[in-house]
Parts: C-alpha cells; sequence; structure tokens
C-alpha cells in the first residue's frame, strides 16, 4: 500500500494559519495606530472625571414654618427648622405660641407678634430669643401643608388614645395629610400649647425619616415649584438653587435624617419661659458652624 504524504497537506495547512495571523494580527496593529494608541508621540486619553460633589457648612439654613389656620380653634403652629446638609442632618424644633421672650427691649408674647406683624415679625422674635439668623420664613395655609405632606407621603404614627377624632389606641396607625393637618391643629393637648408644639415637630420628623430620600431628591425641582406657589414665603429660586445640590445629596445619602427636640422651660400662667439654657445648648450644638473651621472639604460621603 502507498504510503500518505503527510508532508504535503501540513505545509500548506501552516501557510494558511501563518496568512490567517498575519492579517488578523495587520489589521488589529493599523486600527490600534488609527487610534492613537500604539503612537508613542501620543499620551493616552484622560479618564472622565468623577462628578464630585462637596457639601459644606456654607449649605447650612434655617428656616421658620408658620401654619397658619384661621379656620381651626388653635392659635397659628410655629417650627424652626435647622438644615445641616453636611451632616445630613435635619432638626426640627416647636415653638409654642405663649412663648415669651425680651424682644426690642420689651417682653413681647409670640403669638401677639405674629398677629400684630406677621411672618417678619415672628421671624424677629425667634432670632432674639434664640440669639440666631433665621434666613427664610414659609407660612402655609391648610392647602399648602397638606400638599406638603402628600409630597413626603403621610406617615406611620402613634396616636395618643385620649386624642378625640382619630379612635386610637395609642398603637401605630398610618395617617393621610388631612390627618396629619388634623393632628397638629389639635387644641385639647392636655400640656397645652406646650405639648402642641412638641408633637408637630415629633410628627414632621418621623414623615420625613419615612419618606424614601430617593423618590424625594429625584421630584425636588417639581416639589420646590409647587410649594413656593402656594406657600407666603421669602425663599428664591436663587436660594433653591445655591443649596439645591447639598440638599439633594442629604437625601439621597442620608439615613433617618431628621430629629426632633422639646423645647424646656416653665410655664407662668398662660405663658411659656423657655429655659436659657436650653437655648443655649440648642445654638451651641446646630449654629456653631462657619466656613473653614472643622471643616474638612472633603468629599461627601
Amino acid at each position: 500500500m502507498a504510503k500518505k504524504k503527510t508532508g504535503s497537506i501540513a505545509v500548506p495547512y501552516l501557510v494558511t494559519i501563518f496568512l490567517g495571523i498575519l492579517i488578523v494580527g495587520g489589521g488589529t496593529f493599523f486600527l490600534l495606530n488609527y487610534l492613537g494608541i500604539l503612537d508613542g508621540n501620543k499620551e493616552l486619553p484622560e479618564p472622565t472625571p468623577r462628578q464630585i460633589t462637596t457639601t459644606t457648612y456654607a449649605d447650612n439654613h434655617t428656616i421658620l414654618f408658620i401654619l397658619d389656620e384661621p379656620e381651626q380653634i388653635c392659635s397659628s403652629t410655629f417650627m424652626l427648622m435647622r438644615s445641616v446638609p453636611k451632616d445630613k442632618r435635619i432638626v426640627f424644633l416647636g415653638i409654642p405660641t405663649n412663648t415669651i421672650a425680651v424682644v426690642d427691649g420689651s417682653q413681647q408674647n409670640l403669638k401677639d407678634a405674629y398677629d400684630a406683624g406677621g411672618a417678619s415679625a415672628a421671624v424677629n422674635f425667634t432670632e432674639q430669643m434664640f440669639g440666631i439668623n433665621v434666613d427664610r420664613y414659609m407660612k402655609l395655609d391648610s392647602a399648602s401643608f397638606v400638599k406638603i405632606c402628600d409630597i413626603l407621603g403621610g406617615v406611620t404614627y402613634s396616636i395618643p388614645a385620649d386624642v378625640a377624632g382619630f379612635n386610637g389606641d395609642g398603637s401605630e396607625v398610618y395617617l393621610n395629610a388631612e390627618q396629619i393637618d388634623k393632628y397638629v391643629t389639635y387644641a385639647a393637648f392636655k400640656g397645652g400649647e406646650v405639648e402642641r408644639a412638641y408633637n408637630t415637630s415629633a410628627i414632621i420628623s418621623a414623615m420625613v425619616n419615612q419618606a424614601s430620600g430617593v423618590r424625594i431628591a429625584d421630584n425636588l425641582d417639581n416639589s420646590f415649584n409647587t410649594i413656593v406657589n402656594m406657600a407666603d414665603t421669602n425663599i428664591t429660586a436663587i436660594d433653591y438653587k445655591n443649596h439645591k445640590t447639598a440638599i439633594k445629596d442629604m437625601f439621597e445619602r442620608g439615613n433617618s435624617i431628621a430629629a426632633f427636640y422639646l423645647i424646656n422651660g416653665e410655664n407662668a400662667y398662660n405663658d411659656f419661659i423657655p429655659s436659657q439654657s436650653f437655648i443655649a445648648d440648642f445654638v451651641q450644638t446646630y449654629y456653631s458652624y462657619d466656613e473653614g473651621k472643622g471643616e474638612s472639604n472633603s468629599e461627601s460621603e
């Protein structure tokens, strides 16, 4: 039997492989050279820089919220909000309407000051009582307050069993916007205006913590435009633009960002006298910030 000529088959096979490598490799070389990767005289392209958001204590702001519903039996509701986006913290402090303080050299009552001079007088009263600067105010009626509660999404909250109109037993229940409005304007708390102020800050804090921070951040533009057009406020579009990035970052990355305080003091007949030591501690904790002091200027966590 004749032997097979293996050499005649192997040679063309090897030549085919060699040519294939040459063609593919050559094509790859020209492609890389075209892109400039193999050109020794060209530098590699710079990577796309990361978008770094730096939040500082310059983004801190204070707003006095005033809920004014003349149709309700109770007086207007006052709540101070201190926002510290760098620390991802919002603090709510209800201020009883019967609080008294020395303002412009004379003893005044918060409710009387507001009734006589409106929101600006309430801001002045708060500034002098705490010794702070209140950046802006927002005066809400029932419709605008309910809208804010709708935006946040309501709250699951424990209503004391003795609060009429809720049929509660003290266990946690879900409250919609209208029910929250009814609760914060309830005029028959056993502790009077002090308890109402405390309950207001507590339920608002719980509502913020239960809201989806990502959802709030994603809809921040629309929410701001809606609320600012419904409320009586001196917050401007420029204010919002200046703090928008920091606020969004706080909601997106923060966890349980809201807290609330009970303002300490004592009742004197129909008036409430706030504790000066409480005021000093509160201001020291949340207002002892300035740019460059304790500021790392690092990327937000």
